[in-house]
Order: structure tokens, then C-alpha cells, then sequence
């Protein structure tokens, strides 16, 4: 019989990432050449759809 291989997943270099933080609980990581405000905008236009979509 034949093994099934795991997948090798390779994490990102957070040393090449900068943190947006949105609230105290949440924090997300982009590229350092990104513009923050507008990571946090998306972010928060996409987490206060997904509540619309749900209520």
C-alpha cells in the first residue's frame, strides 16, 4: 500500500509583514508596502457584511 504524503506548507515571513490592528482581540498582518488604513477598511467592510448576510 502507498502512504499518503504530507503537504509541506511554508509559513510567511512575518519579519516582511507589518500589523494592523483592529480591535484589542484582532490583529492582521499585510505587506510592508500595503497601506494600512485601507487593509483595515477592507477588513472591517468584509466582517460587517458576513453579519448582515447572517442576522
Amino acid at each position: 500500500m502507498s502512504e499518503k504524503k504530507g503537504v509541506n506548507y511554508e509559513s510567511p515571513n512575518m519579519n516582511k509583514m507589518q500589523a494592523v490592528v483592529i480591535d484589542n482581540k484582532t490583529t492582521i498582518y499585510i505587506a510592508m508596502d500595503a497601506n494600512a488604513d485601507a487593509a483595515k477598511q477592507r477588513y472591517l467592510s468584509r466582517i460587517n457584511r458576513k453579519e448582515i448576510v447572517l442576522s
